[in-house]
C-alpha cells in the first residue's frame, strides 16, 4: 500500500486556514509524504482542500470548476475524491454540494455534528492529544469524568456524591487531568451531550472509556481498524442502566477491565500525531482508511 497508493492534490502548493489542529497536521503531513502525485492519471484518490470557513456557495463554485475544467470529477461524480471538514456538508439542494456530500469521502473531526456523517464512506479525524506522556499510576477511582464530559444532570448529581467517582465541576489543568486519567479505571463520556473528544487520551492512559448513549455511534475514529466493543463500554440511558452504572462498571471491572485496558493502551498509538509520521500513528492509520476507500462505490451519472 505505502509504495503504490497515490493521491492527487488540487492546488497542492496552496495553504489553507483550518479550524482544527488535526486538520492542519493531516494536510501538512500529506504534502510532505510520498503519497501525492503530480500525475492525476496515476492517482487512486483526489484530495479537494478548502478552508474550514468557506461558505457553501463558494464550495459549490469550487466543485463546479473541477467539473468543468478537469475530467476527473465527472468520471465518478466525485466518488474517488475526499475533503476535510469539521462542520460537514449540510442538506443542500445544489447539485455540486449534493454530489460532494453523497459521493466524496469526508474526513471529519470527531465527534461529527449530527446528520453530517455517512458511515459507509466517511472517516473521523481524531483530535491532537493535549496531555503529557502517561506515567504509571495506581487507580484510585472507579470512574472519572472531566469537566463537560458528562452533562446529564441526574447522573452528575448522583455520581458526584459517590466517593468511588470523580466528577469535575470545573476545568482542571493539564497535569491534574493527566493524574486523574491515570488514576481511574473508567472514564465516563456522554455522547450527544457532553464532550467525547478525549476518548483517545483516555485509552492512552489506560482509562477504559464508558460511553453513555441511547443510539448507535457511527463516527468513532478508526472504526475500520479498531474493535471498539473490546476497548470501550457503551451504556444506554434507558431501562435504568445509567442509574445502575456503578454496578455495571463493578461487574466489568471484575470480569474484563484489565484486558480492555491493555487493548486500549495498544490501540492508543493510532491516536498519536508524530513530527515524522510512523507506522500505525494517526496519519498512517488515516491513510490506510483512505486506501480502503480507493474502490468506493461509483454512482452512475444521470442527465
Amino acid at each position: 500500500m505505502f509504495h503504490s497508493f497515490k493521491i492527487f492534490i488540487y492546488n497542492s502548493d496552496s495553504t489553507f486556514p483550518f479550524i482544527s489542529p488535526s486538520q492542519s497536521l493531516f494536510y501538512t503531513r500529506l504534502q510532505d509524504s510520498h503519497f501525492p502525485t503530480e500525475n492525476p492519471e496515476k492517482a487512486h484518490l483526489f484530495f479537494v482542500p478548502f478552508p474550514s470557513d468557506l461558505p457553501p456557495r463558494s464550495v459549490s463554485r469550487l466543485i463546479r470548476s473541477l467539473r468543468t475544467k478537469l475530467p476527473y470529477w465527472n468520471r465518478t461524480l466525485g466518488a474517488d475524491h475526499f475533503y476535510l471538514s469539521c462542520t460537514g456538508i449540510g442538506f443542500e439542494s445544489d447539485r455540486n454540494l449534493v454530489e460532494l456530500k453523497k459521493n466524496s469521502v469526508q474526513i471529519s473531526c470527531f465527534p461529527t455534528p449530527a446528520g453530517k456523517f455517512i458511515p459507509h464512506k466517511d472517516i473521523s479525524l481524531p483530535p491532537v492529544p493535549s496531555t503529557p506522556a502517561p506515567t504509571s499510576n495506581t487507580a484510585s477511582f472507579l470512574g472519572y469524568a472531566k469537566f463537560d464530559w458528562v452533562k446529564e444532570s441526574t447522573l452528575v448529581k448522583e455520581l458526584s456524591s459517590d466517593p468511588d467517582f470523580l466528577i469535575e465541576s470545573k476545568p482542571s489543568d493539564l497535569n491534574t487531568f493527566a493524574d486523574r486519567l491515570g488514576g481511574s479505571k473508567f472514564c465516563l463520556f456522554e455522547y450527544g451531550g457532553g464532550d467525547v473528544s478525549g476518548i483517545g487520551e483516555a485509552l492512552r492512559f489506560g482509562c477504559v472509556p464508558v460511553v453513555i448513549t441511547d443510539r448507535p455511534i457511527h463516527d468513532l475514529p478508526f472504526s475500520d481498524v479498531l474493535r471498539w466493543q473490546e476497548i470501550a463500554l457503551f451504556v444506554g440511558r434507558r431501562g435504568g442502566v445509567v442509574r445502575d452504572l456503578k454496578r455495571v462498571l463493578g461487574r466489568a471491572c471484575w470480569e474484563r477491565h484489565e484486558k480492555m485496558r491493555k487493548l486500549g493502551v495498544a490501540a492508543s498509538r493510532h491516536f498519536m500525531w508524530n513530527e515524522t509520521p510512523e507506522p500505525f500513528d494517526s496519519f498512517y492509520t488515516l491513510m490506510y482508511e483512505l486506501w480502503l476507500r480507493r474502490h468506493t462505490v461509483r454512482y452512475a451519472r444521470r442527465e
